[in-house]
């Protein structure tokens, strides 16, 4: 039975309720692009599978539109993977629980995935006839983009023909999306000999926080997990030697960290838990209305070999001053972020710790001189810094026949004007930009929150719209 009821786009959401019952986290696409050429071989469409799972497939134009010029259609087939604490959700194995709210469409305790699946399930609805007119079309379904981008750096555009190209992979209604910030990921890790250490056991944990989108969350104030139990660890160290364990918080780089878990070894138990009881209690009184649920919990656990309070220090140092947040607001466009970092992950492996980032810019220029600034840190506190899954922004241009059509097209069908803008989240658009210099492309999607949180959510009656803004702009 489907979860949503649409009369006006029931192909999209049947197509959607289907391949959230496949598995397709980033890594994991082999299962979804499986799907997709038995989809294409089935309706005897012509189709293209590399080595990274990418699958491009190609539909004729409808009758008198045959050798009309091709448009391209773009959205990447993998998802982000966040759950809440309590879930017990399989991403390897099992089908997401999809449910209706208020007229928006989530899962339970899970992400949903409508970044990007609704391009898919788009795509999908088309490349199956649910469109009465359209020219020639070029749907490409990549991989790993929310882990580097990494299935659209491998494809080979030379199989494409299309010069025109909607990227479905937005998350806000009523704007178009005419440039995005690029990015790299970076790595600090420091590593030492741990020792049996005389002192009390902590365990301490973080959680409750909202978490969000790295990118298009990174202006709301939302707290990140990591920052906050360096600061808790640094109250603590203030007072006495502090001797880490390990520190385990956030599972992706593009994801504002929900919640962080610290042990560690110090003198006196007691005064320890006093002083991060406290300083939680600070960070209370600081955080925004949508981290209202955080919490810290501090509780005596079993001792276990510990770095010294050196190298500790070191780590801390580390967590405290490399560059997280917002970094500087654009001095052209009102409200655009800039410049930005997040330290998405924290993992303790055997005897290392590694810091995981995520740094993000409209300026080459900035994403060099951050790369400069982790590799100085790392150097500072006695680690290693290591870049890497760099990709290009997307630069707006002046002239844009597709955006003009956009824009006349939501006009005609709404009754009012939509917003060109530039994002700072990264799209797949740059990169296909520096291979293919003379597209013309925008990219646009339903209204979806909570982007890589369990709170993802979409607008029912948003995506509808969505599928509207299509045909009319295949319609043409």
């Amino acid at each position: 039975m489907a979860i949503v009821k649409s009369e006006i786009a029931p192909q999209m959401f049947y197509y959607f309720e289907e391949i959230c019952k496949i598995p397709h986290g980033s890594g994991n696409e082999k299962q979804i692009a499986d799907y997709l050429c038995t989809f294409a071989e089935e309706r005897g469409l012509d189709f293209y599978r590399d080595e990274e799972n990418n699958v491009l497939i190609k539909k004729n134009g409808t009758a008198g539109r045959e050798n009309q010029e091709p448009v391209l259609l773009q959205g990447h087939t993998d998802m982000v993977c966040e759950k809440l604490p309590e879930s017990d959700h399989d991403f390897l194995r099992d089908p997401l629980k999809l449910y209706v709210k208020d007229g928006w469409l989530a899962a339970e305790g899970t992400t949903l995935g409508a970044d990007d699946g609704i391009a898919v399930a788009a795509m999908l609805a088309i490349l199956d006839g649910a469109m009465a007119s359209h020219p020639p079309l070029e749907c490409l379904f990549t991989t790993s983009e929310e882990t580097g981008m990494n299935g659209v750096i491998a494809f080979d555009f030379s199989k494409v023909r299309a010069r025109r190209m909607l990227n479905l992979d937005s998350a806000s209604e009523g704007e178009v999306v005419c440039g995005c910030a690029g990015g790299v990921r970076s790595e600090i890790t420091l590593a030492g000999e741990k020792k049996t250490v005389e002192g009390e056991a902590l365990c301490i944990s973080l959680s409750g926080l909202c978490g969000g989108h790295s990118g298009e969350d990174i202006n709301r104030g939302l707290a990140n997990a990591n920052r906050l139990m360096g600061r808790i660890l640094l109250a603590i160290r203030a007072e006495m030697p502090v001797h880490i364990v390990s520190v385990k918080g956030g599972s992706k780089d593009n994801a504002i960290p929900r919640d962080c878990t610290a042990v560690l070894v110090v003198e006196d138990g007691f005064c320890a838990r006093v002083i991060a009881e406290d300083e939680a209690k600070n960070i209370a009184d600081e955080l925004a209305a949508a981290d209202a649920e955080f919490a810290c919990r501090v509780s005596e656990c079993e001792s276990a070999p510990a770095w010294s309070a050196d190298l500790s220090a070191r780590i801390l140092a580390a967590i405290a001053n490399a560059p997280c947040g917002v970094i500087e607001m654009s001095r052209d466009a009102e409200g655009l972020v800039e410049w930005s970092s997040n330290l998405g992950v924290i993992a303790t492996e055997g005897e290392s710790i590694t810091l995981s980032f995520l740094s993000r810019s409209t300026i080459e220029a900035r994403i060099d001189h951050t790369i400069r600034v982790f590799d100085a840190l790392a150097l500072a506190v006695g680690g290693k810094a290591e870049h890497h899954s760099r990709y290009t922004g997307w630069n707006y241009v002046k002239e844009s026949e597709l955006r003009e059509r956009y824009l006349g097209t939501f006009r005609g069908l709404f009754g009012k004007d939509a917003k060109p803008i530039i994002i700072h989240a990264g799209l797949e658009c740059g990169l296909i930009r520096a291979k293919v210099p003379d597209m013309d492309m925008i990219s646009i999607g339903p209204e979806t929150l909570g982007l890589h949180s369990p709170t993802e959510r979409m607008n029912i009656a948003s995506a509808e719209r969505f599928w509207q803004i299509l045909n009319g702009m295949l319609c043409w």
